[in-house]
């Protein structure tokens, strides 16, 4: 009998070591975007300087979950932004108060709904959903671009913007001459 439990326990010790305590993240790492909140983005840029991708949305927005399946799931985008930027997903809605060091972004109630001081912020007080704004490595906005963009021409935006080409060109010429010879595949 006390064979058979520490046959058994050992049993049970080598199929779990080697099919069940697998990380989510480092399976769901490759197929998805590694999504962060703006306080873990905050924070991490502390230690690890890195461009932020914040993509802006409400749960109400179409366009929103039309981007989430569409754009969000392409192999390319999700390899480039999780290669990168810290992603944060940010529903512009939330009631919770964000703080980013001394600074305090609290929920407006607005009709029926409202907004996070922070979306005001982000979207120099334009907000439109959805919205992906673009942040330095420092934590500065570069800038935020409203509109659904299908996934060809969001991965010209993300190179664009991670590759510090908007420092050297402007997006048209980039897109015609740069985006062609470099991403001939995409």
């Amino acid at each position: 009998m006390k064979n058979f439990i520490t046959s058994t326990i050992l049993f049970v010790v080598v199929i779990l070591t080697s099919t069940g305590f697998k990380s989510d993240s480092l399976t769901r790492n490759a197929d998805q975007i590694n999504w962060i909140t703006i306080e873990e983005a905050y924070e991490k840029i502390k230690k690890e300087p890195k461009k932020v991708m914040i993509d802006l949305y409400t749960d109400w927005c179409g366009w929103c979950k039309v981007m989430d399946r569409e754009t969000f799931k392409n192999k390319a985008i999700v390899e480039y932004v999780n290669a990168n930027y810290y992603a944060v997903k940010l529903d512009a809605e939330q009631k919770k108060t964000i703080i980013l060091g001394d600074k305090k972004f609290e929920f407006l109630p607005q009709g029926a709904k409202g907004i996070n001081q922070i979306a005001l912020a982000l979207t120099n007080n334009q907000p439109s959903y959805p919205t992906t704004v673009f942040l330095d490595d420092q934590f500065n906005m570069i800038q935020p671009l409203p509109g659904y963009m299908k996934p060809k021409e969001f991965h010209e935006v993300i190179t664009f913007f991670g590759e510090d080409f908007y420092k050297k060109e402007d997006f048209e010429n980039y897109k015609a001459k740069t985006y062609k010879e470099k991403y001939r595949a995409k």
